[in-house]
């Protein structure tokens, strides 16, 4: 029986763009300059159209075609249609036909949307989200698909690669003590790698081996018929291509005995799930340049309202000043790079690579970096935030930091010549993997360096997932084309040692529990407090004479105490950081403390029998308060303490007032 709808036109619903629920029918605009173009209507699973409606020529204005359609949509998806071509809604909410990843045959797909999904209501109860200031935040940053794929990840199999399986992982990020989940494009593209021709990228060149492109069994390996065997396809693992902004991605969401896959409904379970263990998300949305303005900005905006999002990280190219002063995203985290505006209390901030280059050289002991590192440790603009990162998806991870001197992206089929050559990384003394304990002694201690570095700095720290326990990429900085073992993590590493997870675990800790490490406003090197000291304050091997010449690769901190709320809000215990990069030891003259305080030891990075850091409680007492020697390539840190004390003058003093 052949359906039957009635078309209307009525200017008032012009808006939004896209299909939107309307009584028994739906509001349809569609941004086209032809003339002949229309709403496709198809039976689930039939490739052939229903009932193909056309525009009337009253429902345009400019080139926005629209009309208001009544009748039956029980069971139907919908595309649209252009001069006999038919072409997807670029504001569709979900998409069926890309639901399994990296298959070969989804160009010749047409993926349209349900109709159910315009009507679907999730409960979201009393979910709100976390609003954790940015001063505040750890940021963790995953890939949907990498973080949980691996066999290892010990989510349930039907949900590895999900974002089901990140929501089984919620319990490990909160004793990790992250606060902020990043997570990288979630919204649906396609993710084959073509050339400009269309035709799907297959093998590498005779003798490369396959493993550079998609590894996932049984989705991109499969028999054709009339040939031995696929060839494996490339993908863009990543996301960073132009897509479909408005629906999450189909191949992300988790099979269901008997029933399709639901992204929409899983996505925000997992967002209702974070927000109830107290952690927020942010996702990336990458946009290429030939998206109006409008788009970009209803796009976040349609995060933030139907998704409950805490913030976009926004990648590619978008109109920063546009979002920056829109009233829907007030209380949304905005991250991106060039931002020509000041934020709200830091909700904007500056992303960029800046931090990771600096911080890498003077940790491999680079000349004529101190100024830059003394700079990055206290930088906390007032009117914009900013994000550091010592890695990043796009580089190595902090294991291949210290591993390698060279990019090997050999498996990425393009001959080594992809990614950049600006690594500043040091391999220790030996290429890739080692069995020299004393290689691996000195990587492990270079990594506490490197965690210190991060997270003893002013602004929003974020730490690239799997950096937590050793993640390599064999020395793939560009592993974009890499859904296999290179790019998922292997869990198996936090199993097999975990003293890595426990300092990172433990700076993470220290600096939630120290605001002298993540002040409201970047530290002024001044007394404005009339205290006597400054807020903080640089040190050279002598107290109070810091030295920038070239040559020097050591400096100290000094963190006042009295800046700091502490946990009775009444000031915090004072702090001593050491730096020194050099490949000697060097001497530290350390400042006095008040009378009846002592400096207490909480890190050293070059002390591996304790794994480099000492509980607050247990920390020891200095037996030369005057002066300390910090070993070569170490960083240690001093905790202001009691005399004859159980523990240091933040803890003894919360005691007292408990008490």
């Amino acid at each position: 029986m052949k359906m039957v709808y009635t078309v209307e036109t009525d200017r008032s619903r012009i808006y939004p763009l896209g299909v939107t629920a309307r009584g028994d029918g739906y509001d349809v605009s569609y941004v086209s300059k032809v003339k002949n173009c229309g709403l496709l209507l198809f039976e689930k699973g039939k490739k052939r159209p229903s009932a193909r409606i056309p525009f009337p020529a009253e429902g345009r204005m400019g080139d926005v075609h629209f009309m208001t359609v009544r009748g039956s949509f029980d069971d139907l998806e919908y595309a649209f249609w252009e001069d006999d071509r038919e072409t997807p809604d670029p504001f569709g909410r979900r998409f069926t036909g890309w639901d399994r990843w990296g298959k070969r045959d989804s160009a010749r797909r047409c993926i349209r949307t349900p109709f159910d999904v315009l009507r679907e209501n999730f409960d979201w109860e009393d979910d709100c989200r976390p609003a954790i200031p940015p001063q505040d935040c750890v940021v963790y940053k995953i890939h949907a698909r990498g973080f949980t794929k691996h066999i290892s990840s010990g989510v349930s199999p039907q949900k590895r690669g999900t974002f089901a399986g990140v929501a089984e992982k919620i319990p490990y990020m909160k004793e990790l003590g992250i606060t902020t989940v990043e997570m990288m494009p979630p919204s649906e593209f396609d993710e084959v790698i073509r050339s400009p021709r269309g035709e799907v990228f297959g093998l590498p060149k005779e003798g490369a081996p396959a493993r550079g492109y998609c590894a996932a069994a049984g989705e991109s390996r499969g028999r054709r018929a009339g040939s031995e065997k696929a060839e494996p396809v490339k993908v863009n693992y990543w996301g960073y291509c132009r897509g479909f902004a408005f629906a999450p991605k189909t191949s992300y969401a988790s099979d269901r005995a008997c029933e399709i896959k639901d992204p929409v409904t899983e996505f925000k379970s997992m967002v209702k799930a974070l927000h109830r263990a107290g952690l927020e998300l942010v996702i990336e949305l990458y946009f290429d340049g030939t998206e109006t303005p409008g788009y970009v900005l209803d796009a976040v905006r349609f995060w933030a309202m139907e998704y409950h999002v805490d913030g976009v990280h926004l990648v590619g190219f978008a109109p920063l000043s546009l979002l920056a002063a829109d009233p829907y995203l007030k209380d949304i985290k905005l991250w991106g790079e060039g931002w020509e505006t000041e934020g709200d209390f830091r909700r904007i901030c500056e992303y960029n690579s800046g931090f990771m280059q600096d911080m890498r050289r003077f940790l491999k002991g680079d000349e004529g970096m101190l100024n830059a590192f003394a700079y990055h440790l206290r930088r906390n603009p007032g009117g914009i935030g900013v994000i550091n990162y010592m890695a990043n998806v796009n580089g190595f991870t902090m294991m291949d930091m210290v591993s390698y001197n060279e990019k090997h992206n050999e498996d990425n089929g393009e001959e080594n010549r992809d990614g950049t050559d600006c690594n500043q990384s040091w391999n220790c003394g030996a290429e890739g993997t080692v069995r020299k304990k004393r290689i691996r002694q000195l990587r492990m201690q270079q990594l506490r360096n490197a965690v210190l570095l991060l997270f003893l700095s002013q602004g929003t720290p974020l730490l690239l997932s799997g950096d937590e326990f050793g993640q390599s990429k064999r020395g793939n900085n560009n592993s974009y084309c890499q859904d296999n073992e290179i790019s998922w993590l292997n869990w198996d590493l936090l199993e097999r040692d975990s003293r890595l997870y426990e300092f990172v675990r433990a700076a993470i800790f220290f600096r939630k529990s120290h605001d002298l490490f993540h002040m409201e406003q970047e530290p002024g090197l001044m007394d404005y407090k009339g205290t006597g000291l400054p807020d903080l304050s640089y040190h050279g091997e002598k107290a109070w004479q810091p030295e920038f010449d070239r040559h020097c690769r050591q400096l100290g901190a000094f963190y006042c105490g009295a800046y700091g709320k502490g946990r009775d809000g009444k000031g915090d215990a004072s702090f001593y950081t050491a730096y020194n990069m050099h490949w000697e030891p060097h001497e530290f003259a350390l400042p006095n403390l008040p009378k009846g305080r002592e400096w207490r030891m909480v890190f050293n990075t070059a002390e591996d029998s304790v794994n480099g850091f000492w509980a607050e409680k247990d920390a020891p007492v200095l037996k030369d308060q005057k002066k300390v020697m910090a070993a070569a390539r170490s960083v240690c840190v001093f905790m202001e303490g009691t005399v004859h004390g159980k523990g240091p003058a933040s803890e003894e003093r919360g005691q007292k007032n408990a008490e």
